[in-house]
């Protein structure tokens, strides 16, 4: 789900909560809704928490938001919450 789309199916009290991630701001949400700012890595990892547990009790009508749609470039995410592949040692 996008952070616009969360935003406007979110009631005032579930962005509230979701601005105590951005220093109480919901016009920051909003410009990052709107794709005028870009969050921070730490930023985007927030907010995907934080939608993620409010979408726990929504039976649906929320959605978590990826934290992949809120940065400039998401290629920083490529490998990060991934396992970590076995090390081979057979050759050695």
């Amino acid at each position: 789900m996008e952070l616009k789309q969360f935003l406007k199916a979110a009631n005032k009290r579930e962005r509230a909560d979701l601005a105590v991630v951005c220093n109480d701001s919901v016009s920051y949400l909003y410009q990052l809704a709107g794709k005028h700012r870009y969050a921070s890595a730490l930023l985007a990892t927030r907010i995907e928490q934080r939608t993620r547990q409010a979408a726990f009790g929504t039976k649906g009508r929320l959605k978590v938001v990826m934290r992949e749609s809120l940065v400039r470039y998401p290629e920083i995410f490529v490998g990060v919450g991934e396992e970590p592949a076995e090390y081979d040692t057979s050759n050695e």
